[in-house]
C-alpha cells in the first residue's frame, strides 16, 4: 500500500513539475519584448546586413507634383549610398554615408562635397525628407532613449506606442519623436517627428504592406509637414533585397563618381 502511494505521489509530483515547465515556456515565449527590442525589430525590417533597392519618391506641392526615381545600397548601419537615376537633370547625383562621413556628388558640375552635421537638418533636393532621413545617419537604436507609452491601434493593426528622446550627446536632428510599431510584424506603421521645442515637425505613415525580399513590411511611407498645408512627399519601394554581399570598398567617394 505505501509503495502503491509512493509511485502515485512521484505520478502527481511529475505531471505537476510537467505542467510548472511548460507555462514557464509559454510565459516565456509569449512575454513582451522590451522596448529596446521593439525599436530593433523595426530597424530590422528595412535592413539586412545589407540591402538594395530601387524607389520612387514623389514630392506633391500645391502648384506642381515631381517625381524622382532612385537605386539604393547599405550596409548594416555604417554604410550607405544612394543614386538618382532620373529625372535628367539630377541623374547620376550620389550621396554616400560612410561611417559618420556623409557625401554628396554633384555630376552636371564635377563636385564632391563633405555634408558637415548642421546639414543633416536640411530638406534633401526639395522634399519633405531631411540630409538624415536619407542616409541614416542617427540611429533609432544607439542615439536615443525609448519608453513605451502603451498600446494603439493605426490603420486596424494594434502597435506598440513608443517615445523617444535623443541621449544626451547625441548628434541628431530631432528633440522628440512618438513611434507607433506594429506588434504583429513590427512595422513602423506612424512616427510623429518634433523640434527641440516639442512642436510638430513632420509625421511619417506607413501603408500598402506586401512581402519584399522575404518581408513583411511597408512598401509606401509618407511624410507630411504639419505646418504647410499641401505638401507632401511620399516614398514607394519598387524592389528589395537583402543579405547580398557588398564589399566595404563600394562604399566610397571614388565609387560615387562610377556606380550605376
Amino acid at each position: 500500500m505505501n509503495l502503491r502511494m509512493s509511485a502515485t505521489k512521484k505520478i502527481t509530483l511529475l505531471i505537476s513539475a510537467i505542467i510548472v515547465i511548460t507555462a514557464s515556456v509559454l510565459a516565456f515565449t509569449n512575454a513582451e519584448p522590451t522596448v529596446n527590442e521593439i525599436i530593433q525589430k523595426a530597424q530590422d525590417k528595412m535592413q539586412g546586413a545589407t540591402t538594395k533597392g530601387t524607389l520612387k519618391i514623389t514630392t506633391i506641392r500645391p502648384s506642381y507634383t515631381r517625381t524622382m526615381d532612385l537605386k539604393m545600397w547599405s550596409k548594416g548601419s555604417a554604410y550607405a549610398l544612394t543614386l538618382i537615376t532620373s529625372p535628367v537633370k539630377d541623374k547620376g547625383t550620389v550621396f554616400l554615408k560612410r561611417q559618420k562621413e556623409v557625401w554628396t556628388w554633384i555630376p552636371t558640375i564635377e563636385q564632391l562635397t563633405k555634408l558637415p552635421p548642421s546639414a543633416m537638418a536640411s530638406n534633401w533636393m526639395g522634399t519633405d525628407l531631411t540630409n538624415d532621413d536619407l542616409v541614416k545617419e542617427s540611429s533609432m537604436v544607439d542615439d536615443y532613449t525609448h519608453t513605451l507609452l502603451g498600446k494603439d491601434s493605426i490603420d486596424g493593426r494594434q502597435c506598440y506606442k513608443i517615445k523617444s528622446i535623443p541621449k544626451e550627446n547625441a548628434a541628431v536632428v530631432w528633440g522628440k519623436l512618438i513611434s507607433w510599431i506594429d506588434v504583429k510584424d513590427f512595422i513602423q506603421m506612424k512616427t510623429e517627428f518634433y523640434d527641440e521645442d516639442e512642436e510638430l515637425v513632420n509625421t511619417f505613415k506607413a501603408s500598402v504592406i506586401k512581402v519584399m525580399g522575404g518581408k513583411t513590411l511597408a512598401s509606401r511611407l509618407e511624410i507630411v509637414p504639419a505646418d504647410k498645408k499641401g505638401h507632401k512627399t511620399r516614398l514607394d519601394y519598387l524592389s528589395l533585397s537583402f543579405n547580398e554581399p557588398i564589399e566595404d570598398n563600394f562604399f566610397t567617394t571614388q565609387n560615387m563618381k562610377k556606380v550605376n
